[in-house]
């Protein structure tokens, strides 16, 4: 079995996450946020009590970045640990 290349698993991981999380930004733009996250609450026996803010470009390549980050950070150390345990 060939080794797993860290900086390709985590660009995969970090554009996961970020993708995720741009989706997020684009409902929140769209204004669909809102029904979004009620229903998901409402199918986990959850009542919301959490209000979508206003859209704000800024926040939106904050959370993207930072999300996209920390994907790519997994990433690099699931490949390590996968490599360790299959060397």
């Amino acid at each position: 079995m060939e080794p797993v290349n860290p900086n390709k698993a985590g660009l995969v991981f970090g554009a996961l996450l970020g993708g995720w999380h741009t989706l997020w930004a684009a409902l929140v733009a769209l204004g669909w946020a809102q029904s979004i996250i009620n229903f998901v609450f409402w199918m986990h026996f959850i009542k919301p009590v959490y209000v979508i803010d206003d859209f704000k470009f800024w926040i939106a390549l904050v959370l993207i970045a930072v999300t996209a980050t920390i994907g790519y950070i997994m990433g690099c150390i699931a490949a390590a640990l996968w490599n360790w345990l299959h060397q």
